[in-house]
């Protein structure tokens, strides 16, 4: 019986915490349109490998630099899996080289998850890439 009482006690214990904790961060809160989009995502990751478009990736102490095979314009997401109030979104153009650097002084240490969407010469492109800082 008593066995049975501690069981049942830690049953409603971890109801009660389930119930009371936070939504989980690891689902999207836009799923339905990311799940309508999913062919466009997919299309431009297909454009990627096609084009042998994959842009260069170094890590420095001090920024992120990402070379381009031509000049691109579009937009960069830095989205921490940790926690999602982390997550920022810039626009960029690549300079005369080809390339974006993203300063890395405001960016804490850890696992990130660098995603590009850009156009280059009328296609458009989707990368990402798991980085460690």
């Amino acid at each position: 019986m008593i066995g049975m009482g501690l069981f049942m006690g830690f049953i409603i214990t971890l109801a009660t915490l389930m119930i009371r904790s936070k939504s989980d961060d690891l689902v999207d809160s836009n799923y339905y349109e990311r799940g309508i989009n999913y062919n466009k995502d997919y299309d431009k990751k297909e454009q990627v490998r096609k084009d042998h478009a994959e842009p260069g990736l170094i890590i420095s102490n001090r920024a992120i630099t990402l070379t381009f095979m031509k000049p691109a314009q579009g937009t960069v997401r830095m989205m921490r899996p940790a926690d999602k109030r982390m997550d920022r979104t810039a626009p960029f153009q690549t300079d005369k080289h080809q390339q974006l650097e993203i300063p890395l002084k405001n960016f804490a240490k850890g696992s990130w998850k660098v995603e590009l969407e850009w156009q280059s010469e009328g296609k458009f492109y989707l990368y990402d890439k798991e980085v460690m800082l």
